[in-house]
């Protein structure tokens, strides 16, 4: 088991349980993604807190969970990054377009209702 999914009141929760967000996990995540948008959940919050690495197809996963919400009309939110892969993503200039916070409950109340 590489993540667990777990739906809350104000979204779905997907915790990342590995070290690494690679291409051995992204496959499996970008299928979960879009069978949690699927079922109509618009909200999801991404928590990488167990992560310290990330590769391209990582942040391609991150971005496809982005992409799924805001066409639904909710709100994605990454939360838990570590230096390295926070590192990442602003070099990759992705921190302009995603929502950050540094924990779950942080990133609750990001999301509206």
């Amino acid at each position: 088991m590489d993540f667990i999914v777990e739906s809350r009141d104000k979204g779905t929760v997907i915790e990342i349980l590995t070290e690494k967000l690679d291409t051995h996990i992204a496959p499996a995540l970008k299928s979960e993604l879009v069978l949690v948008s699927g079922k109509g959940e618009k909200n999801i919050i991404l928590d990488l807190s167990n992560c310290n690495y990330c590769d391209s197809s990582g942040l391609s996963s991150i971005l496809v969970a982005n992409r799924l919400c805001k066409n639904a009309g909710g709100t994605f939110v990454l939360c838990g990054l570590n230096e390295a892969v926070e590192r990442l993503i602003t070099i990759s200039q992705l921190d302009t377009v995603l929502t950050i916070t540094s924990n779950i409950s942080e990133a609750e109340k990001m999301i509206n209702d």
